[in-house]
């Protein structure tokens, strides 16, 4: 499925990354690429439970101006093992040009291997705006005020 609205980024694959397949949407309506994890072959990485990691994924990114990059967790990684994306979401600004790496962390019981080409990530490209911050001796008084950490309740 091609999308005409589609904005171009440009990807430059390292050379740890010659054999994995660029990062790609897993259905025709998904919000996030996934990434894949370029750990060498004969070195699996292991995740000890409540350890973090940084995993490589082989790939650097020109963002547009405009916009930033967002990695997010994979909710099956999640639900099934307890991996998470540690700084979730984590930020690729439009002018970073290094390689895309994740902080994975371990928040199973168990042990957690990464192995090269396993999706371990979401890359999600979405627009930012900039901000103007202009001081001010008070703010618009709102129903909620300054009520905040659950204080419109659960239910």
């Amino acid at each position: 499925m091609t999308d005409d609205r589609a904005v171009e980024v440009r990807i430059m694959r390292l050379p740890e990354a010659a054999d994995l397949p660029l990062p790609q949407y897993q259905s025709a309506l998904a919000a996030g690429l996934d990434l894949l994890a370029a750990v060498p072959a004969e070195a699996p990485m292991q995740i000890a439970p409540g350890a973090r990691a940084l995993i490589p994924t082989g790939f650097a990114l020109a963002l547009p101006a405009g916009s930033e990059g967002q990695i997010r967790p994979r909710s099956g990684l999640a639900i099934r093992h307890g991996i998470t994306v540690l700084n979730t979401p984590g930020t690729i600004d439009a002018d970073y040009r290094g390689e895309l790496k994740i902080i994975l962390v371990n928040l199973g019981t168990e042990p957690f291997v990464v192995r090269r080409g396993m999706r371990i990530a979401q890359l999600v490209v979405a627009r930012v705006e900039r901000v103007k911050l202009t001081e001010a001796p008070d703010l618009d008084a709102t129903a909620r005020a300054s009520g905040g950490m659950g204080s419109t309740g659960i239910a």
